[in-house]
């Protein structure tokens, strides 16, 4: 029987709650410590600077092929075991990354951490399982609220550590921590039993169907891949710029980067707020604060204490915007499905996790070609574009897409 049936009758646990919003940014972390230890990993294991961007790339390729193929199991397999498996693939792999000597080894054990991480992506909308329907914004926010603090605190974390330390260590404790959590998570965590009413292959082959079949899911996979395209642009862009132009040390970016850990008050602010009808607006007021963040970033000129102010500024108002927005998404998209929601909460991330790939790349060739005016014009460009395609969706059919039912009846005929 589903936990919905069950478990979904009563509000979660402050306990559980918990547990799931720090599992989500522990797990989550994973995906972003190498960002900031590219350099030392790439002497140690004899990687080029052409080839560097490697150690980032797999990760996220690994982690976009868990969205498409692991997490839809979540509609079909017994959720608790599900997670248990794929934390000890991660676990294996930050042990295997921790003391690899070997461009190959480690960069097979980069593929295996983002595929593993993907069970942060289970969690979520096992969360929305265990919350009645009138709970279930408040509950992605504070989930995911967990799970944006561990991105935002993954590069300042490493780079603390790999300071007192070596990189190594960071892979070695978040193995440790990993290892803990697999326990823990087993041990607490009630069981979800979906029926499953599809095999694997026509579960696989259904996500192009839930893509065609439900336009609200593409339109908040845009959304939501044009923020956190600028968001990763940012975030790549604005340690070279702090190093150039402020002279920052590793120690000193790091302390930025502790910054916008204040946007992820956002989320569960916004999960609030969605449960009391507001979502509309909020997503339209999202892509203004993300534009303005930009222009304000575009403002920055020199190396000023003022400068530097309105760039903290920036990064917060920022990561506001990309966290409450999530949120707001998340909740739409599960409320389309019970069945599907594994498959539809892996294709909402899939896409804009490429947007976020996509905005690291452009990061890193516009700052080249036009410096930091130039990247952050383009940060100012693209939530504008997101809030002029948001300005032609039909209210209406939001509301009918929310209360559509069970998007995944057709796939069964």
């Amino acid at each position: 029987m589903d936990t919905k049936e069950t478990a979904g009758s009563k509000p979660i646990s402050g306990w559980i709650l918990f547990l799931l919003a720090a599992a989500c940014g522990l797990i989550v972390a994973n995906l972003y410590y190498s960002q900031t230890l590219v350099g030392p990993i790439s002497a140690a294991t004899g990687l080029t600077s052409g080839a560097s961007g490697l150690i980032v790339t797999l990760t996220q390729i690994g982690y976009v092929l868990g969205l498409l193929f692991i997490v839809p199991l979540s509609d079909i397999m017994e959720n608790r075991r599900l997670v248990a498996t794929f934390l000890i693939v991660a676990f294996f792999a930050l042990a295997t990354a921790s003391f690899a000597t070997s461009a190959p080894l480690f960069l097979a054990a980069s593929m295996l951490i983002g595929l593993g991480s993907v069970v942060a992506q289970i969690l979520v909308p096992y969360a929305t399982y265990l919350a009645s329907g009138s709970h279930q914004g408040r509950v992605v926010g504070n989930v995911m609220s967990g799970l944006l603090l561990g991105i935002m605190f993954a590069r300042p974390v490493a780079s603390f550590i790999a300071g007192l330390w070596k990189w190594q260590a960071v892979f070695a404790l978040s193995a440790a921590a990993i290892a803990l959590l697999t326990i823990l998570l087993y041990r607490v965590l009630p069981e979800r039993k979906p029926e499953p009413a599809l095999s694997y292959g026509t579960l696989i082959v259904s996500l192009g169907s839930l893509w065609k079949q439900t336009p609200i899911l593409r339109r908040r996979a845009v959304y939501q891949a044009c923020l956190f395209g600028v968001f990763s642009l940012f975030w790549t862009v604005v340690p070279l710029y702090l190093a150039d132009e402020f002279g920052m040390t590793q120690q000193g970016i790091a302390w930025f980067a502790l910054a916008g850990v204040g946007g992820a008050i956002a989320a569960p602010i916004a999960g609030r707020l969605a449960d009391k009808g507001w979502t509309r607006f909020l997503t339209g007021l999202a892509m203004i604060v993300a534009a303005s963040s930009c222009t304000l970033a575009y403002l920055v000129h020199g190396h000023s204490a003022a400068s530097l102010v309105l760039l903290v500024l920036a990064a917060i108002l920022l990561d506001m915007a990309v966290s409450g927005n999530l949120v707001l998404g998340q909740r739409v998209v599960y409320s389309l499905s019970n069945e599907a929601k594994g498959r539809l909460n892996g294709l909402f991330m899939a896409v804009f996790f490429i947007g976020g790939a996509v905005g690291s790349s452009l990061g890193s060739w516009s700052y080249t070609r036009g410096g930091w005016s130039f990247t952050s014009l383009i940060g100012i460009i693209v939530p504008l574009l997101a809030l002029i395609y948001f300005f032609t969706e039909n209210r209406a059919g939001i509301k009918r897409a929310s209360a559509a039912p069970p998007v995944e009846s057709s796939l069964r005929e």
